[in-house]
């Protein structure tokens, strides 16, 4: 079976997804990497830029300082050679470039998740909601009249996470949620776990026999999965 092309689809801000705006890649990478910092110390001594030591341990006790944004690197090719309806390279690059420019209503370069695959469980690399925070492209092959249709983009994408959900996955008393205008259980599933089809778990929580019938305002408990 042929795997599914890795697709990028802007947020708005409020974190919605802007399916109008969705674009897939024109090739999926070979390889890409996942990376990510924490920060850990070791009590100072009275001696400048020495830790403490304890005679009575090993190594110093580490505190926790925090984790840093993770990183999700690609490599994406580009080739048009053969395209039919496309000319000009950039004409799909330019899908990501544009993801560098500020955008008038959100006064920021848009953040985007990107999905690859069918939906993967908590805590996998997929989708991963980020930022571009490094861009390069380089483009290898030109037509005769100096348009380039061969390219190759190193992107980074730096993990762009709302703070309230952020703080719902890690404070177990962040379980309930409003309900917005427009919204259904299967886009509050989608968006609370990346999983539209999980609208049950949450449908049986709050008892609701209809999940069609919800409204603005209305407080939803979110039970944890997993």
């Amino acid at each position: 079976m042929e795997l599914s092309k890795l697709e990028i689809t802007p947020l708005d801000k409020d974190g919605k997804r802007m399916e109008g705006k969705r674009f897939k890649v024109l090739f999926n990478p070979n390889t890409y990497s996942v990376s990510k910092s924490v920060t850990w110390s070791t009590p100072q001594s009275k001696v400048p830029g020495r830790p403490q030591t304890d005679r009575k341990l090993n190594a110093p006790t580490l505190t926790y300082g925090g984790g840093a944004n993770r990183q999700l690197s690609l490599e994406l090719f580009y080739d048009v050679t053969e395209s039919l309806t496309v000319f000009d390279v950039r004409q799909e690059t330019n899908k990501i470039a544009n993801l560098t420019v500020k955008d008038r209503d959100l006064k920021r370069p848009p953040a985007v998740e990107i999905s690859w695959g069918m939906v993967s469980p908590e805590g996998s690399d997929f989708p991963f909601t980020g930022v571009v925070s490094s861009l390069t492209q380089r483009f290898t092959l030109f037509t005769g009249d100096g348009r380039p249709v061969r390219a190759t983009l190193s992107v980074v994408f730096t993990e762009f996470l709302d703070p309230g959900l952020d703080q719902r996955k890690t404070d177990p008393e962040f379980t309930t949620r409003f309900v917005r205008a427009s919204e259904t259980l299967s886009s509050i599933a989608a968006d609370v776990y990346h999983d539209p089809t999980l609208w049950r778990v949450i449908a049986e929580a709050n008892e609701i026999d209809d999940p069609r019938r919800l409204t603005v305002g209305q407080i939803l408990s979110i039970p944890k999965i997993g």
